[in-house]
């Protein structure tokens, strides 16, 4: 049964590629993979990265794409009708609402990181990183997060950009915010690689990215590589599926979605080229970890040529990547309060931007008035991001991965993809039993129940 989203649909493929790149490309590439990649040793773990993207994200995401189009809906109405159609249980729907929550909850601190990127953005371009120090450094950033008015304002004015271009509909603002924003992003990012290979250590940066040394990857690396290349692609949270559902009945789900893994990977090892350059010239620790970007970065933009410049251009791409991966995340519960409530696209937004801005600020004051307060050795912050990441989104691809591959009968699944019978087996194999495996050894290990050293 052929459905309409009510909400429209993207006008080509170039802007569903553009839109569900931008969901995929955000913070998880800019900020966290180099970090991550710096901890875990470089090229081995790049190596898995990649492998993994192939092997259990790209299926997952055909998976999600799939369901989306097919479904036509919100995420939790779209598995329920789907369910419904082949005979199956309703009750598949609320594994879509636990996506739309995930996506709901890491939004709320998500905004916050961002507005962090915004203030560094001001920062840089003023000229606050002139000459800084490793220890001025670190007092900049604990300045910014110590204090919850300011960082309460940079929450506010993400938060405030989202909601601007997702009340706007799918065409006027998702569309028109991915066509600019996404050329944009791979411009400054070419940019920064370009500036970061003629001023920095090019050499090294290559051989650590591209070389791979296995003795210096652990097993726990390669769960950490399984689990990076799930998250980075914004899988398990309803924001692939719901863009799916607007994509056009005739594009190809299948090439759409390895353009988009390709994409994302491809930001990934740019930014890689883009900071470790910078990094091994100036002698700096590539496993500094989290602070990699807002302690780390700013010394060396501050020792460097040009350095105010190309440092206010980078924070500019960390908050382009933020933005569009944030109008993602908003998009699935505006959409289910649309089509469930009958209330207006700016009410729903303005409701679902109100309470994740309310949210949010349990995030901002765990970094200074509420850091005392902790539940198992966790702030607010810390619950919110080890639920969401650990237990929700893993539980909800995994399940999004088993029902189109084993739930949906093979003729609606076979229909939707439209694709040579070849492609076709290779996704369902994978789908079924490479993608679902390994995503939950991730969940089993992330949990606690089995240990990778």
């Amino acid at each position: 049964m052929e459905r309409k989203s009510i909400h429209g649909q993207w006008s080509t493929r170039l802007a569903f590629i553009l839109a569900a790149t931008g969901s995929a490309v955000g913070l998880g590439n800019i900020w966290k993979f180099p970090y991550i990649t710096g901890e875990n040793g470089g090229g081995a773990f790049v190596l898995v990265y990649i492998l993994c993207v192939a092997c259990i994200g790209l299926p997952i995401m055909i998976s999600e794409i799939l369901i989306g189009r097919r479904g036509r809906q919100n995420p939790m109405d779209s598995m329920g009708s789907l369910a419904r159609d082949d005979g199956r249980s309703v009750h598949w729907q609320w594994v879509g609402l636990v996506g739309v929550c995930a996506g709901f909850l890491i939004l709320s601190f998500y905004s916050v990181i961002a507005g962090w990127a915004v203030a560094y953005f001001f920062r840089a371009a003023g000229g606050l990183f002139h000459g800084v120090t490793a220890e001025s450094s670190k007092q900049i950033f604990a300045g910014l997060t110590g204090d919850p008015e300011r960082v309460i304002a940079w929450h506010s004015a993400f938060m405030a950009m989202t909601m601007f271009v997702t009340a706007r509909g799918v065409q006027g603002g998702l569309e028109q915010a991915a066509k600019i924003m996404m050329p944009a992003l791979f411009m400054i990012l070419l940019l920064m690689v370009g500036y970061g290979l003629h001023s920095g250590d090019a050499e090294r940066a290559f051989r650590f990215l591209f070389q791979p040394d296995f003795h210096r990857l652990t097993g726990a690396g390669v769960l950490e590589a399984m689990g990076q290349a799930f998250f980075s692609l914004s899988l398990g949270m309803g924001a692939i599926m719901i863009y799916g559902s607007y994509l056009p009945g005739d594009v190809s789900i299948a090439r759409s979605a390895l353009v988009v893994a390709v994409s994302d990977t491809a930001v990934a090892l740019l930014a890689g080229l883009a900071i470790f350059p910078i990094v091994f010239s100036n002698h700096l620790q590539v496993g500094s970890g989290p602070g990699l970007i807002f302690v780390t970065l700013p010394i060396a933009f501050g020792q460097m040529p040009y350095g105010r410049v190309f440092g206010a251009l980078f924070f500019l791409l960390l908050v382009f990547a933020a933005w569009t991966s944030a109008i993602s995340l908003m998009e699935p519960p505006v959409t289910w309060l649309v089509e469930r409530h009958r209330i207006s696209r700016f009410r729903a937004t303005m409701l679902t931007g109100g309470i994740t801005w309310l949210l949010g600020l349990g995030t901002v004051f765990s970094f200074n008035i509420w850091s005392g307060a902790t539940l198992w050795h966790m702030t607010l912050f810390d619950g919110i991001d080890s639920l969401t990441s650990n237990v929700m989104l893993p539980l909800g691809g995994f399940a999004m991965s088993v029902f189109a591959a084993w739930v949906m009968a093979r003729s609606s699944s076979s229909g939707e993809l439209r694709t040579s019978p070849g492609v076709y087996r290779l996704w369902r194999f994978l789908a079924r039993f490479v993608a679902p495996v390994a995503v939950a050894v991730v969940f089993l290990n992330a949990i606690g129940v089995i240990r990778f050293s």
